[in-house]
């Protein structure tokens, strides 16, 4: 007799040998050098100055990641800079708060917001970067 659990198993083993296409934005913790060797590659780049604290962050954090999966930010740095931790790097970007994103195409910024957590603006704002 089958029953659900095999069923459900076989569906899974399935849907695992199908191929899929994967996007993925590079993710890489903040360094100067980093996101200097970024800009000089000329890629597309943004800057999340988060804290863990903030439910502002918390609220940007999926949409970010939702977005960055799609296809056209495969070639989007990514660095996320701790609003507590990295003091230096937040009052060099100029940003007053967390929840600040901040995009660049190379060497140049071409967008920031701050508080954002609207999906539609904060898609806006990365397409600026591309």
């Amino acid at each position: 007799m089958i029953d659900r659990r095999t069923i459900l198993k076989a569906a899974g083993a399935g849907l695992a040998m199908i191929p899929t296409l994967s996007f993925a934005a590079t993710n890489a913790p903040f360094s100067r050098a980093a996101f200097a060797e970024a800009q000089k590659a000329n890629r597309p780049i943004l800057i999340e100055i988060h804290a863990s604290w903030c439910p502002t962050c918390r609220a940007q954090a999926p949409i970010i990641s939702e977005l960055i999966a799609q296809p056209q930010y495969k070639n989007l740095a990514v660095f996320r800079i701790d609003f507590d931790g990295q003091r230096d790097d937040v009052r060099a970007f100029g940003a007053q708060a967390q929840s600040t994103l901040i995009v660049f195409k190379g060497a140049t910024e071409v967008g920031r917001s701050v508080g954002d957590t609207r999906r539609d603006s904060i898609a806006a704002l990365l397409g600026k970067s591309v």
